[in-house]
């Protein structure tokens, strides 16, 4: 009687627990299946397209430039001064106005220089009168020498005297040579074409020609120069274009956003600064619209070089790896794969690809981001290069290189 009670319970706990597990593993099995099922359906879809900007690869010409940093300066610059000693009496110009060649500026005081003029003149005529007197008694001595009533020594006398008051004549004339150009020097003009500066000495003030400070300067505005200077490994590129003729160069703005003039190289310095490692050079620009200024520091792009027919792609393709550069080629599949590739002139919006790449491949110039090799992309085709920007020129103001861009 009391063994039969204790069994019961011993069975009733061992079908409990077992419904228990048996709960728990249809549970789990049923969780599991819908998570298969899902991925099995997951796996079943389309991958999804990466977009992307796509450039076919393609030969062209490729220009070489150097960029360097320059200021603007005059191409002339006279400073006026004063050749006599007087007092300034008149202005005829305005302090910053342009002025052309050969237009009056200044005059001063004419009086005593007119006056030694005049007394020169007289002296002259003087002298002349004595003149025809002398030659007058000399045709009279020549008669009497001949008929034996002057004696050989007068004549000579008198042909002395002839030949004294003709030399006088001469220096009468040089006096009123020499006061005629004083007096042109009381008449300032323009030697040269170009702006006004500040005045430096007012009217009423006199004036010496030993003066150290001038009274005005002009500024040749038009043509203008711009002195620039270029790495010494440069030196050779440079050289040898200049040599085949005429180099272009282009002056920026400061910041490089603006194109200011276009000119060419003139001068090429005859020694390299040992300090700096660099060449000076000077440009010539016509500065027609006055966008150039003295004193103004400008931004130099000189074309060097010109590469004919080589693979140019964007400089958006050419990306950075462990293993250095590379691009996102894309296959016919539509899947890209990294393409490692050498290239030979950099740009600031193009480059030259010297290894790696061949014409008609298409390879990825934005979107690069999300790709990785054998990715699926959806491709839109760039239209053409990129221009050449105008702010090319702020890389190199932080570090002096070869730099190069597109055909203008």
């Amino acid at each position: 009687m009391t063994r039969r009670p204790k069994l019961s319970l011993t069975l009733f706990g061992i079908l409990a627990s077992a419904a228990v597990a048996g709960g728990a593993w249809y549970e789990l099995v049923g969780g599991v299946k819908p998570v298969a099922a899902a991925a099995q359906g997951t796996s079943n879809q389309p991958a999804t397209k990466i977009p992307v900007t796509s450039f076919e690869v393609k030969k062209s010409d490729f220009p070489v430039h150097t960029y360097g940093l320059g200021v603007v300066s005059p191409f002339k610059t006279v400073t006026i001064k004063s050749r006599v000693d007087g007092q300034i009496t008149k202005v005829f110009f305005k302090q910053g106005q342009m002025v052309k060649e050969g237009d009056p500026l200044l005059e001063i005081d004419q009086r005593p220089f007119t006056a030694a003029l005049e007394q020169a003149v007289a002296k002259k005529a003087q002298d002349e009168a004595n003149l025809r007197n002398d030659q007058l008694n000399l045709q009279r001595f020549q008669t009497l020498a001949k008929q034996q009533f002057e004696t050989q020594q007068n004549l000579d006398t008198q042909q002395a005297l002839v030949d004294q008051v003709t030399a006088q004549l001469k220096g009468d004339q040089a006096a009123i040579d020499n006061a005629q150009t004083n007096l042109g020097y009381t008449s300032i003009k323009a030697p040269i074409s170009g702006r006004i500066g500040f005045r430096l000495v007012d009217p009423g003030n006199i004036v010496h020609a030993a003066d150290t400070t001038g009274i005005v300067t002009i500024a040749q505005l038009q043509p203008i120069a711009v002195q620039f200077t270029e790495p010494e490994d440069q030196l050779l590129a440079i050289a040898k274009a200049h040599d085949a003729g005429e180099v272009p160069v282009e002056a920026l703005s400061s910041d490089g956003t603006r194109m200011l003039s276009q000119g060419k190289l003139v001068i090429i310095d005859n020694s390299v600064n040992q300090a700096t490692g660099t060449i000076s050079l000077k440009a010539r620009f016509e500065n027609k619209d006055n966008a150039l200024w003295p004193g103004l520091s400008v931004t130099t792009r000189m074309l060097v070089d010109t590469l004919k027919q080589v693979i140019v792609v964007p400089q958006d393709g050419v990306q950075h790896g462990p293993s250095g550069l590379f691009a996102y080629v894309i296959g016919d599949n539509g899947k890209v794969s990294a393409r490692p590739i050498k290239v030979s002139q950099g740009g600031d919006a193009n480059a030259v690809v010297s290894e790696g790449l061949n014409v008609g491949d298409r390879i990825v110039v934005a979107g690069q981001s999300r790709l990785f090799d054998g990715a699926l992309v959806d491709e839109k085709p760039l239209v053409a290069l990129a221009a050449p920007p105008a702010d090319a020129g702020t890389a190199a103001q932080t570090k002096t290189v070869t730099k190069t861009g597109s055909a203008d």
